[in-house]
């Protein structure tokens, strides 16, 4: 079994073009196997959590070479590379076992800015992002505003040239670990529901704010409460105008559609299990049967080529300018039900005896311990950045009709 061709998006055209993307492969292979720090790609290679300070290690040794920002304009600091170069790029940070790129600064709300945003705000936050000095989470989801998000409740009165903010956010991946976040308030309730709202931009250490953490099945802390109680907020960290925070957010969410990194990390992940799988096999010789896990492995790796091919097509398609139809929704389904695909291979192969070698966050960790874990982080997969069930309604009304 193999899945390790450096692949390529190339274009079918010219040969010149082919070629510049092959020197581009090449030149970004040699930079990351040479600069990623080893301890750093030991954590990666172990599926162990990566935390704020391992992310923004990585950031600034990108940052220092100029390539922080792979999806932002050269004149914000970015690479100002298209896509196959980014798919390129992240495919190799995947092989060589770097950290991903941090999306919520880099991805989410660094486009906002450089499209909403005032001169002010870009020249404060932009370079911040791309140094890693900023570290953002998002405050969008509330106990009651899910997939529904445009009936959150956490509202904004402006009094003179601040906003005082009342209200909860939860699901907040990373607010332990933010200075800023980028969040949804509702400052009118006269028009429809998503005409008053507005996005702020907020420092973590304002009075008023409260981070709980919310334990989940992994162990690891990932997501929090977020509690603001007469928060005040200057009129200048409002991104737009006032009511037009919904814009701000479908703009984010159309940036996010179509994420090159998924696939890499898929790829990386199956190399785990496989090697997992071999060394269980030769130290347990004749002892399991393991026809059924390699059967697995090799279909879960078809699905993998096959999600590869759908995100090349569809930077095709984005590239020429062609609609993407329910191309996002069908990929993202497909890479969370692999992830979760191979994470139950994994349990298979530790057996009970390795599921019971939990590790809390901080202790020392064992490799059953991490596959345990692992498995019960990818559960979020189906759920987190869009359930299942939307995509399938999506990938449905597209191939169906409303």
């Amino acid at each position: 079994m193999q899945l390790n061709e450096h692949y390529l998006c190339l274009p079918s055209s010219a040969n010149n073009e082919q070629g510049r993307y092959l020197a581009f492969q090449r030149e970004v292979r040699h930079f990351v196997g040479h600069n990623c720090p080893e301890d750093i790609r030991e954590k990666v290679r172990a599926g162990e959590k990566l935390t704020r300070t391992v992310y923004s290690r990585w950031q600034q040794i990108l940052h220092e070479h100029g390539w922080a920002a792979p999806g932002w304009p050269l004149e914000h600091g970015g690479t100002g590379w298209d896509l196959r170069q980014r798919m390129i790029f992240e495919e190799a940070i995947a092989d060589f076992d770097c950290p991903p790129l941090y999306h919520h600064g880099l991805g989410h709300i660094g486009p906002v800015i450089m499209q909403f945003g005032t001169s002010e705000q870009k020249q404060h936050y932009l370079p911040r992002i791309l140094n890693g000095s900023d570290w953002w989470c998002q405050g969008y989801s509330e106990p009651n505003s899910g997939s529904d998000l445009a009936s959150l409740q956490t509202r904004a009165e402006l009094d003179g040239n601040h906003y005082i903010v009342n209200g909860q956010k939860i699901w907040t991946s990373h607010a332990h670990e933010a200075n800023v976040i980028y969040m949804l308030v509702r400052t009118s309730r006269e028009a429809k529901k998503q005409e008053g709202i507005t996005l702020l931009l907020v420092d973590m250490d304002t009075p008023g704010i409260t981070v709980k953490p919310i334990e989940t099945i992994d162990g690891w802390h990932h997501v929090n409460e977020v509690f603001f109680e007469n928060v005040h907020v200057p009129l200048t960290q409002r991104v737009g105008q006032e009511g037009q925070g919904w814009q701000c957010a479908k703009y984010l969410l159309e940036r996010e559609r179509l994420p090159p990194a998924s696939v890499g990390q898929l790829v990386r992940q199956w190399r785990r299990v496989t090697q997992l799988l071999w060394t269980s096999q030769h130290e347990q010789q004749a002892s399991h049967d393991y026809s059924a896990l390699n059967q697995r492995m090799f279909m879960l790796a078809a699905q993998i080529k096959g999600a590869r091919e759908m995100l090349a097509d569809a930077i095709d398609d984005m590239m020429e300018k062609k609609p993407l139809g329910a191309k996002p929704s069908a990929l993202k389904l497909r890479c969370s039900l692999v992830a979760q695909g191979l994470s139950e291979v994994a349990l298979r192969i530790i057996g009970p005896a390795g599921s019971q070698q939990f590790i809390s966050e901080g202790s020392d960790p064992t490799e059953s311990g991490i596959w345990l874990q692992n498995y019960m982080f990818t559960r979020s997969k189906t759920i987190a950045g869009g359930t299942t069930e939307v995509q399938r309604n999506v990938v449905a009304r597209q191939l169906f009709g409303a």
